[in-house]
């Protein structure tokens, strides 16, 4: 068997294509979909999101502005600029940026987002109408995995479902969706410290991995470095190996580890023509091993990382809707 592959980057341009007839509406109407991301100080890889955000916004025919605040921004002064965007009525949805710097309290100015303009899906009140089945959004990652996840099968009534993951961003959310009565999948949540996961994983029709492994194993070995304390080579290996996977399930990996391409003979990771470690991106799962066994898998990159910023754009959309 050779599975099919799940081409998230094809299924997120449908999305967009779609949502940019929602946007185009919605500017003839005189009132345009705009997200707002607020950024407090700088950082480079939250500067990359944003940007990623600006041009898929931008392309989708959503307006996006980043605003800017002072690295020494106080707790009060970034709640006060959230609850000022929050009673704009030309912002349809709001992104509080991750990290923040260590003197903010990052939950408490989470939280100050209204539930409204929740686009991340993360305030409480939208966790808890997911639990209702009564949200108008939803975190976009788990949505991101539901979205390919019915594409490969449209019905998942009664289908055993096994999610390795219990984050609140992911493994949770993703659990509460396979619960809706317009699904009825038959759920199991697992995650990295289960008893016997592969026994758990091989009776999964539909297994969804969500853990990160891999990353947190890198970082735990680059901090013991860092501290002096001597430390094995990390097992970066996949949490999910071919032999946990059931014949013709489908596997939805949610996971993208940055992990070094290799070490050399002295232990010490591969470098690139920069002299820089050279990374690489994988999931949880075996994805090659893996194969050979699933009927549908998705692929890291390009799986579900491309589908999570079209639900990004598609709970703006939705927000935008619920204030006319």
């Amino acid at each position: 068997m050779s599975a099919k592959i799940i081409d998230g980057k094809e299924a997120a341009r449908q999305i967009k294509e779609q949502l940019s007839a929602e946007a185009a509406a919605f500017r003839q109407a005189g009132n345009p979909v705009r997200l707002v991301a607020v950024q407090v100080g700088h950082d480079d890889a939250s500067k990359y999101y944003t940007t990623m955000q600006a041009r898929q916004a931008q392309a989708t025919g959503i307006d996006y502005e980043l605003v800017e605040l002072p690295e020494a921004s106080s707790q009060t002064d970034v709640i006060g600029h959230i609850l000022k965007l929050n009673a704009d009525k030309t912002v349809s949805g709001l992104i509080l940026q991750m990290p923040l710097p260590k003197h903010i309290n990052a939950a408490a100015a989470q939280l100050a987002i209204s539930p409204d303009k929740d686009v991340e899906g993360m305030h409480p009140e939208n966790l808890g109408r997911l639990l209702t089945g009564a949200g108008l959004v939803a975190p976009c990652t788990p949505m991101a995995a539901m979205e390919l996840l019915r594409r490969a099968c449209p019905d998942l009534s009664g289908k055993r479902a096994v999610v390795v993951g219990r984050s609140t961003i992911v493994g949770k959310p993703i659990a509460m969706m396979l619960l809706q009565m317009d699904i009825s999948a038959t759920v199991t949540v697992c995650h990295s410290r289960t008893k016997d996961l592969a026994g758990q994983t091989r009776q999964a029709e539909v297994l969804i991995a969500a853990t990160g492994l891999s990353q947190s194993n890198w970082r735990r070995y680059q901090q013991q470095k860092a501290a002096g304390k001597a430390a094995a080579l990390p097992d970066l290996s996949p949490l999910i190996s071919a032999d946990m996977v059931a014949e013709g399930a489908i596997v939805i990996d949610v996971a993208t580890n940055y992990i070094p391409a290799g070490f050399d003979e002295a232990g010490e990771p591969l470098k690139d023509e920069r002299g820089e470690i050279a990374l690489k991106s994988v999931g949880d799962v075996d994805f090659e091993g893996a194969m050979r066994r699933a009927s549908a898998i998705t692929p890291v990159p390009g799986g579900v990382g491309p589908v999570t910023v079209a639900m990004l754009l598609k709970n703006t959309i939705a927000c935008a809707k619920a204030a006319r």
